[in-house]
Protein backbone atom coordinates (compact mmCIF):
# COMPACT_ATOMS: atom_id res chain seq x y z
CA UNK A 1 0.00 0.00 0.00
CA UNK A 2 1.62 3.77 -1.02
CA UNK A 3 2.97 6.00 1.77
CA UNK A 4 0.32 8.31 1.87
CA UNK A 5 -2.18 5.30 2.69
CA UNK A 6 -4.60 6.46 -0.29
CA UNK A 7 -5.05 3.79 -2.73
CA UNK A 8 -6.78 4.33 -6.33
CA UNK A 9 -9.64 1.62 -6.55
CA UNK A 10 -11.51 2.72 -9.17
CA UNK A 11 -11.14 4.09 -13.00
CA UNK A 12 -13.69 4.88 -15.12
CA UNK A 13 -16.26 6.80 -16.87
CA UNK A 14 -20.09 8.07 -17.16
CA UNK A 15 -21.35 6.00 -19.89
CA UNK A 16 -24.66 7.45 -22.27
CA UNK A 17 -26.91 5.22 -20.73
CA UNK A 18 -25.80 6.46 -17.08
CA UNK A 19 -27.24 9.72 -16.85
CA UNK A 20 -30.83 10.19 -15.42
CA UNK A 21 -33.40 12.78 -16.06
CA UNK A 22 -31.23 15.87 -14.85
CA UNK A 23 -28.52 15.16 -17.16
CA UNK A 24 -26.41 13.94 -14.85
CA UNK A 25 -24.78 11.01 -13.31
CA UNK A 26 -27.48 8.56 -12.01
CA UNK A 27 -27.34 8.09 -8.28
CA UNK A 28 -27.50 4.18 -8.52
CA UNK A 29 -24.22 3.96 -10.57
CA UNK A 30 -22.37 6.28 -8.11
CA UNK A 31 -22.77 2.96 -5.72
CA UNK A 32 -21.62 0.37 -8.59
CA UNK A 33 -18.32 2.32 -8.47
CA UNK A 34 -18.06 2.73 -4.77
CA UNK A 35 -18.86 -1.18 -4.64
CA UNK A 36 -16.03 -1.72 -7.16
CA UNK A 37 -13.84 0.47 -5.01
CA UNK A 38 -14.87 -1.11 -1.77
CA UNK A 39 -13.89 -4.95 -3.21
CA UNK A 40 -10.35 -3.62 -4.21
CA UNK A 41 -9.63 -1.87 -1.27
CA UNK A 42 -10.48 -4.97 0.94
CA UNK A 43 -8.47 -7.27 -1.32
CA UNK A 44 -5.44 -4.96 -0.33
CA UNK A 45 -6.27 -5.05 2.85
CA UNK A 46 -6.27 -9.04 2.98
CA UNK A 47 -9.95 -9.44 4.26
CA UNK A 48 -11.79 -10.09 0.69
CA UNK A 49 -15.30 -8.64 -0.23
CA UNK A 50 -17.40 -8.00 3.53
CA UNK A 51 -20.83 -7.22 3.23
CA UNK A 52 -21.88 -3.32 3.92
CA UNK A 53 -23.17 -2.19 6.90
CA UNK A 54 -24.16 1.56 5.63
CA UNK A 55 -22.89 4.34 3.53
CA UNK A 56 -22.93 7.61 4.30
CA UNK A 57 -22.45 9.81 0.71
CA UNK A 58 -22.57 13.66 -0.29
CA UNK A 59 -22.90 14.22 -3.56
CA UNK A 60 -21.08 17.65 -4.41
CA UNK A 61 -20.28 18.34 -8.19
CA UNK A 62 -22.11 17.01 -10.68
CA UNK A 63 -20.88 14.48 -13.37
CA UNK A 64 -22.14 14.56 -16.84
CA UNK A 65 -22.04 11.92 -19.31
CA UNK A 66 -18.57 11.18 -21.11
CA UNK A 67 -16.64 12.66 -17.62
CA UNK A 68 -14.15 10.34 -16.63
CA UNK A 69 -13.80 9.16 -12.67
CA UNK A 70 -11.50 7.68 -10.54
CA UNK A 71 -11.86 6.84 -6.82
CA UNK A 72 -9.44 6.83 -4.14
CA UNK A 73 -9.88 4.84 -0.94
CA UNK A 74 -8.54 4.58 2.85
CA UNK A 75 -9.05 2.84 5.99
CA UNK A 76 -10.63 5.58 8.34
CA UNK A 77 -11.79 3.28 11.20
CA UNK A 78 -11.37 -0.08 12.95
CA UNK A 79 -13.52 -0.70 15.26
CA UNK A 80 -15.15 -4.17 17.13
CA UNK A 81 -17.80 -4.71 14.14
CA UNK A 82 -15.50 -4.31 10.93
CA UNK A 83 -13.93 -1.36 8.99
CA UNK A 84 -14.88 2.28 7.93
CA UNK A 85 -13.15 2.79 4.76
CA UNK A 86 -13.48 6.66 3.21
CA UNK A 87 -13.63 6.91 -0.61
CA UNK A 88 -13.14 10.19 -2.65
CA UNK A 89 -14.21 10.15 -6.10
CA UNK A 90 -12.49 12.83 -8.58
CA UNK A 91 -13.70 13.58 -11.94
CA UNK A 92 -10.02 12.97 -13.51
CA UNK A 93 -9.46 15.89 -15.85
CA UNK A 94 -10.18 18.36 -13.98
CA UNK A 95 -8.82 16.97 -10.73
CA UNK A 96 -12.26 18.31 -8.89
CA UNK A 97 -14.04 15.95 -5.67
CA UNK A 98 -17.58 15.05 -6.89
CA UNK A 99 -18.23 12.73 -4.10
CA UNK A 100 -17.57 11.30 -0.19
CA UNK A 101 -18.55 8.50 0.91
CA UNK A 102 -17.82 6.46 4.18
CA UNK A 103 -18.84 2.92 3.82
CA UNK A 104 -19.11 0.31 7.20
CA UNK A 105 -18.46 -3.43 6.24
CA UNK A 106 -18.83 -6.03 8.99
CA UNK A 107 -16.08 -8.06 8.57
CA UNK A 108 -14.07 -10.27 11.49
CA UNK A 109 -10.42 -9.74 12.35
CA UNK A 110 -8.06 -11.73 13.98
CA UNK A 111 -5.56 -9.44 16.55
CA UNK A 112 -2.95 -9.67 13.97
CA UNK A 113 -4.98 -8.39 10.98
CA UNK A 114 -6.72 -6.20 13.36
CA UNK A 115 -3.14 -4.08 14.06
CA UNK A 116 -2.23 -4.41 10.33
CA UNK A 117 -5.26 -2.13 9.20
CA UNK A 118 -5.41 -0.20 12.24
CA UNK A 119 -1.16 1.02 10.80
CA UNK A 120 -3.06 1.84 7.79
CA UNK A 121 -6.10 4.09 9.41
CA UNK A 122 -6.19 8.20 8.37
CA UNK A 123 -7.59 10.76 9.64
CA UNK A 124 -11.03 11.54 7.88
CA UNK A 125 -11.75 15.02 6.28
CA UNK A 126 -14.71 14.62 4.74
CA UNK A 127 -18.33 16.56 5.99
CA UNK A 128 -19.87 15.78 8.97
CA UNK A 129 -22.82 12.94 9.14
CA UNK A 130 -25.43 14.56 10.89
CA UNK A 131 -28.01 11.40 12.51
CA UNK A 132 -31.45 11.87 12.25
CA UNK A 133 -34.42 9.89 14.29
CA UNK A 134 -35.87 8.15 11.63
CA UNK A 135 -39.72 8.03 11.56
CA UNK A 136 -40.89 4.48 13.59
CA UNK A 137 -44.65 4.37 12.89
CA UNK A 138 -46.15 3.61 9.51
CA UNK A 139 -48.44 6.31 9.39
CA UNK A 140 -47.96 8.62 6.33
CA UNK A 141 -45.91 6.02 4.60
CA UNK A 142 -47.16 5.01 1.34
CA UNK A 143 -45.99 1.84 -1.19
CA UNK A 144 -43.99 2.91 -3.66
CA UNK A 145 -42.46 -0.08 -5.30
CA UNK A 146 -42.68 -3.73 -5.67
CA UNK A 147 -41.09 -6.74 -7.24
CA UNK A 148 -38.61 -9.50 -6.47
CA UNK A 149 -35.18 -10.26 -6.45
CA UNK A 150 -33.51 -10.99 -9.44
CA UNK A 151 -30.60 -13.13 -10.24
CA UNK A 152 -27.68 -11.09 -11.00
CA UNK A 153 -28.93 -8.64 -7.97
CA UNK A 154 -26.77 -10.57 -5.58
CA UNK A 155 -23.72 -9.54 -4.20
CA UNK A 156 -20.22 -11.31 -3.21
CA UNK A 157 -21.57 -11.61 -0.06
CA UNK A 158 -24.92 -12.27 -0.52
CA UNK A 159 -26.54 -9.24 0.10
CA UNK A 160 -28.18 -6.83 -2.46
CA UNK A 161 -26.26 -5.08 -4.47
CA UNK A 162 -25.73 -1.75 -3.81
CA UNK A 163 -26.85 -0.70 -7.07
CA UNK A 164 -29.86 -2.28 -7.05
CA UNK A 165 -30.65 -1.15 -3.73
CA UNK A 166 -30.79 2.43 -5.37
CA UNK A 167 -32.59 2.16 -8.41
CA UNK A 168 -35.54 1.10 -6.62
CA UNK A 169 -34.68 3.52 -4.19
CA UNK A 170 -34.94 6.34 -7.03
CA UNK A 171 -38.23 4.94 -8.32
CA UNK A 172 -39.79 5.01 -5.03
CA UNK A 173 -39.01 8.37 -4.76
CA UNK A 174 -40.53 9.99 -7.86
CA UNK A 175 -43.70 8.21 -6.99
CA UNK A 176 -43.27 10.56 -3.70
CA UNK A 177 -42.57 13.36 -5.74
CA UNK A 178 -45.71 12.67 -8.11
CA UNK A 179 -48.04 12.24 -5.33
CA UNK A 180 -47.78 16.32 -4.22
CA UNK A 181 -47.38 17.80 -7.91
CA UNK A 182 -43.63 17.06 -8.76
CA UNK A 183 -44.80 14.80 -11.92
CA UNK A 184 -43.09 13.35 -14.57
CA UNK A 185 -45.36 16.04 -16.96
CA UNK A 186 -44.21 18.91 -14.44
CA UNK A 187 -40.60 18.20 -14.83
CA UNK A 188 -40.63 17.70 -18.24
CA UNK A 189 -42.49 21.02 -18.66
CA UNK A 190 -40.91 23.11 -16.45
CA UNK A 191 -37.82 21.97 -16.76
CA UNK A 192 -37.65 20.86 -13.19
CA UNK A 193 -36.34 17.66 -11.74
CA UNK A 194 -34.88 16.33 -8.18
CA UNK A 195 -31.25 16.48 -7.52
CA UNK A 196 -29.79 14.28 -4.39
CA UNK A 197 -26.86 16.23 -2.62
CA UNK A 198 -26.96 13.50 0.43
CA UNK A 199 -27.57 9.72 1.28
CA UNK A 200 -27.24 7.57 4.33
CA UNK A 201 -27.91 4.03 3.33
CA UNK A 202 -28.44 0.78 5.66
CA UNK A 203 -27.78 -2.49 4.56
CA UNK A 204 -30.17 -5.34 6.28
CA UNK A 205 -30.42 -9.04 5.94
CA UNK A 206 -29.40 -10.86 2.76
CA UNK A 207 -31.70 -11.74 0.07
CA UNK A 208 -32.17 -14.74 -2.54
CA UNK A 209 -33.44 -14.35 -6.07
CA UNK A 210 -36.94 -14.16 -6.15
CA UNK A 211 -37.72 -13.06 -2.62
CA UNK A 212 -40.51 -10.78 -3.27
CA UNK A 213 -39.53 -6.60 -2.03
CA UNK A 214 -41.80 -3.78 -1.09
CA UNK A 215 -40.96 0.11 -0.52
CA UNK A 216 -42.63 2.32 1.81
CA UNK A 217 -41.51 5.81 1.85
CA UNK A 218 -42.71 8.80 3.06
CA UNK A 219 -41.76 12.46 3.35
CA UNK A 220 -39.38 13.74 6.07
CA UNK A 221 -38.24 17.27 5.08
CA UNK A 222 -39.95 20.09 3.30
CA UNK A 223 -37.59 23.47 2.75
CA UNK A 224 -37.50 26.20 0.79
CA UNK A 225 -36.50 24.59 -2.13
CA UNK A 226 -34.73 21.37 0.00
CA UNK A 227 -36.62 18.09 0.54
CA UNK A 228 -35.90 14.81 2.31
CA UNK A 229 -37.26 11.38 2.03
CA UNK A 230 -37.36 7.96 4.09
CA UNK A 231 -37.48 4.43 2.47
CA UNK A 232 -38.02 1.48 3.75
CA UNK A 233 -37.48 -1.38 1.72
CA UNK A 234 -39.17 -4.70 3.25
CA UNK A 235 -39.02 -8.55 2.60
CA UNK A 236 -42.61 -8.79 1.76
CA UNK A 237 -43.56 -12.07 3.64
CA UNK A 238 -42.35 -11.30 6.26
CA UNK A 239 -41.30 -7.58 7.45
CA UNK A 240 -37.65 -8.03 7.57
CA UNK A 241 -35.71 -4.87 6.45
CA UNK A 242 -34.02 -5.18 3.83
CA UNK A 243 -32.09 -1.86 3.51
CA UNK A 244 -33.08 1.87 4.13
CA UNK A 245 -32.39 5.31 2.67
CA UNK A 246 -32.57 8.81 3.71
CA UNK A 247 -32.18 10.74 0.71
CA UNK A 248 -31.67 14.49 1.00
CA UNK A 249 -31.94 16.59 -1.84
CA UNK A 250 -33.05 19.90 -4.35
CA UNK A 251 -36.08 20.69 -6.58
CA UNK A 252 -33.63 21.62 -9.25
CA UNK A 253 -33.71 24.23 -12.58
CA UNK A 254 -32.22 22.10 -15.16
CA UNK A 255 -31.59 25.34 -17.15
CA UNK A 256 -29.59 26.96 -14.80
CA UNK A 257 -28.25 23.81 -13.01
CA UNK A 258 -28.86 24.94 -9.69
CA UNK A 259 -31.94 24.84 -6.59
CA UNK A 260 -34.91 26.12 -7.49
CA UNK A 261 -37.48 26.95 -4.99
CA UNK A 262 -40.75 25.10 -4.60
CA UNK A 263 -44.10 26.67 -6.18
CA UNK A 264 -46.30 27.78 -3.07
CA UNK A 265 -48.95 25.70 -4.59
CA UNK A 266 -46.87 22.10 -4.54
CA UNK A 267 -45.36 22.82 -1.40
CA UNK A 268 -48.75 23.27 0.41
CA UNK A 269 -49.67 19.86 -1.03
CA UNK A 270 -45.76 18.62 0.38
CA UNK A 271 -46.48 20.17 3.75
CA UNK A 272 -49.85 18.10 3.83
CA UNK A 273 -47.81 14.77 3.25
CA UNK A 274 -44.81 15.68 5.96
CA UNK A 275 -44.34 12.47 8.54
CA UNK A 276 -42.72 13.55 11.36
CA UNK A 277 -40.19 11.15 13.19
CA UNK A 278 -41.87 9.42 16.36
Amino acid sequence: MPADKWIETYRGTVFRWEVDDNDHFTVAYYLARIADASVAMLHGLGTGPAPTVDCFIRYQKELRVGDVMHIESAVIAVDGDGIVLGHKLYESAAGDLCTTIEQRVRVRLDPRMRRTIEAQQIAWDGPARDVRPRPTRPDGFRNTSRDTVKPWEIDLTGQLVLSAAVHRFSGSNAHVLAAFGVTPAYMRESHRGFSTFEFQLGLGSEVQAGDPLVVRSALVHVGNSSLRFFHTMLDERNGVEVASLEQSGVHFDQDLRRPAALPDALRTRALALLVQPS
